[in-house]
């Protein structure tokens, strides 16, 4: 069954964040203890990769693979990963064994649900963590039922493991201790789960000079992932998921919530969601009312820790509660519906599964298309995901904010993979190449105006039914045009093809934000000129001092002693050609809660008159 749910997939494009775990695998060459210890681009940032969102044994896995294999490999390292979904079967069915009057149809519903089937073919930390979270779990359930210490201590041993694959591994201990109460030899084992995690921060915090988590924490708290906002979008995209871990026809009494959920309605008036946030709260009730039983215990906790832990709701964050929750299905429903049951979710999943491959093989095919025209031309990538990671390994770099893409620069970009504002340098984007991304399967895991919560922070449905298009990606040249306004508005349309670098994105159809320093381009005119600068600085902006300087010469200085809209005008300069470079610089920047850009002051009106 594993190897029918893999091979077809093991030509599946790179994709989601398998980038981000390839890079500490590269690093792990230069530095095997740490995998995490360098910097990446990020959405348009540098970021300390200390703070990415899982411990490094993944990265430990792909790393090995790479000094075996001496190259990336969609076929051999989806080969690789295999294993983990061998043992999450083979302890899947361990369990099953244990707790479900039907094993065989428990383990069947484990394996096809759809976090399983989609995510088991990437390289995330997904497969290796749920792997190990449940064979930790078979040796303890069996080393308790048996009062054995050598499964016991190869318990701990596979829970340390799963400590280093996911921070959630927490949540385990008191599911552990819950089941293991009456025997105080599984109190101790279970301890291997904080020892293992407080361990490797004081490691980390000793042999780098930093915390892993607390860098983590930084990020959480700069991108404003733990508001208040993000975690009720988190509660109900995880709630909404609980009705698709097993078919939700096993579970139909949930709709007896209904009532209570129809206020689902106002946030997202879409049946699909609130009928499964009907399910999903019945699930949950259903639990909590038989709340001595273990299999409820261990979701219940897990569900709770999930609302607190994770900020996305994606729904592999729910892999921990499958087969608890499936076992559950098996003791209320008859053999014959359960596998019907099993049979429909394998259907829904292997569709969601090739939409997923058409997505991430589009970018492949994309990048190999353009290798032609970047072999003489610098190419920047606007977008994350595996269209970065298809376009770098072709020799493009990631594109930063507020960058400025010069004339004979190729730009790819994606309307979906979190494209970040640029300039063009003083040019004009002309289109070298488009692609639209779609599927004939009328599901959507991620796509553009999409409501789907599978996988990212877009919307609270666990799946979406569309054929609209998931992505649009398209390659643009610049090309050079020398500047036609000597009076530069921000909102002109001509603006985006004046501004060189260092001015953010158009906002209010008005103004912009410039970073500490600004570089646009303005038509002279003949004879001498006044450069004016118009600009605002708000109450949060501690930027009091701005310089101008006119093609590279120092024009002059002004500092303010309070915030407010001023008119920042020069001597007269005498000005000769066609084209005039006007650099504006602030003394100081900040970054407002949730905003990773580096803000000056605003920007109006820059003029030559």
């Amino acid at each position: 069954m594993i190897l029918a749910l893999r091979l077809p997939f093991l030509n599946q494009a790179f994709q989601g964040d398998d980038l981000y775990y390839l890079y500490g695998a590269e690093h792990a060459q230069i530095d095997p203890l740490h995998p995490d210890h360098t910097r990446q681009a990020f959405l348009g940032q540098i970021v300390d990769m200390r703070g990415h969102s899982h411990p490094p044994l993944d990265a430990w896995f792909l790393a090995g693979l790479l000094a075996m294999f001496k190259n990336v490999d969609e076929v051999r390292y989806h080969a690789a990963y295999i294993l983990f979904s061998l043992i999450a079967g083979l302890s899947a069915l361990a369990l099953a064994r244990r707790f479900s009057p039907y094993p065989l149809a428990a383990t069947l519903l484990f394996l096809v649900t759809p976090a399983f089937v989609v995510n088991g073919n990437s390289l995330e930390s997904d497969l290796p963590f749920i792997a190990l979270w449940l064979l930790s779990i078979a040796l303890f359930v069996t080393a308790v039922d048996r009062r054995s210490i050598k499964l016991l201590a190869a318990s701990s041993i596979t829970m340390v493991l799963a400590a280093v694959t996911g921070y959630q591994t927490v949540i385990l201990f008191p599911i552990l201790l819950l089941y293991g109460r009456k025997w105080r030899a599984s109190w101790i084992a279970a301890l291997a789960i904080p020892a293992a995690l407080g361990a490797w921060q004081l490691y980390e915090r000793v042999s780098t000079g930093a915390m892993p988590a607390g860098v983590l924490a930084g990020y959480l708290k700069s991108y404003a992932l733990e508001a208040f906002s993000q975690k009720l979008k988190n509660t109900a995209a995880l709630t909404g998921h609980l009705a698709w871990l097993v078919f939700p026809a096993l579970w139909l009494p949930g709709l007896l919530t209904l009532p209570f959920a129809i206020g689902a309605a106002f946030i997202d008036p879409n049946p699909l969601f609130w009928a499964s946030i009907a399910i999903g709260v019945g699930i949950l009730i259903s639990c909590a009312r038989h709340w001595r039983d273990f299999l409820c215990q261990w979701v219940l906790i897990f569900y709770t820790g999930a609302l607190i832990v994770f900020f996305a709701g994606s729904v592999r964050y729910l892999l921990p509660i499958v087969l608890p929750i499936a076992i559950l299905a098996t003791r209320r429903v008859k053999p014959k519906w359960l596998y019907a049951a099993a049979a429909c979710e394998a259907a829904l999943s292997l569709a969601l599964a090739v939409v997923n491959y058409q997505h991430w093989d589009g970018y492949r095919r994309f990048a190999q298309a353009l290798d032609k025209d970047m072999e003489n031309k610098r190419t920047w990538i606007n977008g994350e995901w595996g269209l970065r990671l298809y376009f770098e390994s072709e020799g493009a770099l990631p594109l930063m904010q507020g960058q400025a893409v010069h004339p004979g620069e190729i730009v790819v970009s994606s309307r979906l993979a979190y494209p970040q504002p640029f300039t063009t340098g003083g040019g004009i984007l002309t289109p070298v190449s488009e692609r639209t991304i779609s599927s004939r399967i009328p599901l959507r895991i991620v796509s553009l105006n999409s409501k789907s919560a599978y996988s990212t922070t877009m919307g609270l449905r666990p799946f979406d039914i569309s054929t609209a298009p998931i992505d649009r990606v398209r390659a643009e040249t610049v090309i050079e045009r020398k500047p036609t306004l000597s009076v530069l508005p921000m909102n002109a349309p001509e603006a985006a093809q004046q501004i060189v670098s260092g001015v953010y994105a158009l906002e209010n159809g008005q103004w912009r934000w410039m970073s500490r320093k600004a570089l646009l381009l303005l038509k002279p005119p003949a004879g001498t000129a006044v450069l004016s600068v118009h600009l605002y600085i708000p109450d949060a902006s501690p930027a009091r001092t701005v310089e101008v300087l006119v093609n590279q010469k120092r024009a002059a200085q002004a500092t303010y002693e309070k915030p407010g809209t001023y008119v920042f005008s020069t001597p007269p300069i005498q000005l000769e050609g066609d084209v005039a470079t006007v650099e504006i610089n602030v003394d100081k920047t900040f970054s407002p809660p949730g905003d990773q850009r580096q803000l000056g002051i605003i920007l109006t009106e820059v003029a030559l008159q």
